[in-house]
């Protein structure tokens, strides 16, 4: 028996560095989106950090379309990175815990 819990500890302590080791790499993984128009683009990584905002001219003199711009191609990117993000980390925790109530507790 404590055989059997020092192995599910080494299998916990596995898991919990597969986790860390994918949340740095999960920094090195850049999405991009873009706004409804295609004005302003959306440099994001995997773990939801704006890295740059590239805006076409056209929109520096219009701030409301500025502003709607900004708010589409953010809500998208933001979307898209947290998908990658949960992916990513549910892929690693149930490879080396399957099965185990709570999991998702555990990458959060």
């Amino acid at each position: 028996m404590l055989g059997d819990m020092m192995g599910m500890m080494g299998k916990l302590k596995e898991a919990k560095e597969k986790v860390k080791a994918t949340r740095e790499r999960l920094n090195t993984i850049e999405l991009r989106e873009l706004s409804e128009d295609e004005t302003l683009e959306i440099q994001i990584t995997a773990n939801r950090e704006i890295k740059a905002i590239h805006i076409d001219d056209s929109l520096l003199t219009d701030k409301d379309k500025l502003q709607e711009a900004l708010v589409s191609a953010l809500n998208k990117a933001i979307t898209k990175a947290g998908e990658v993000h949960n992916a990513e980390l549910k892929a690693v925790a149930k490879e080396g815990l399957p099965n185990i109530p709570g999991i998702d507790a555990f990458l959060k």
